[in-house]
């Protein structure tokens, strides 16, 4: 007979966790936000580091190509709302 789980597994867990995450953000001083964002911009500034040339520009790369999705969606909702705002003529 398999072993039963025990506590919150899955996705209960992981959205508990997101909540706590939120919860603690909103208590947090200036100060530990501070320290927070220090820290995870050292951490991806060490990670950057470390990243051959090429990894550097696929990273680059898949930017640029998310910068132009967005700007294609962008572009294609400002078509296609004045139709939504004054109906078919």
């Amino acid at each position: 007979m398999p072993k039963r789980k025990r506590g919150v597994t899955g996705y209960a867990a992981r959205r508990q966790k997101g909540i706590r995450k939120r919860e603690m953000r909103v208590s947090e001083t200036d100060e530990e936000r501070n320290r927070r964002l220090s820290t995870m911009a050292q951490r991806s500034e060490d990670r950057r580091a470390e990243e051959t040339e090429e990894q550097n520009n696929s990273r680059l790369s898949v930017m640029a190509q998310r910068g132009q999705k967005r700007k294609a969606e962008e572009t294609e909702e400002k078509n296609i709302l004045p139709i939504v705002r004054h109906g078919p003529t």
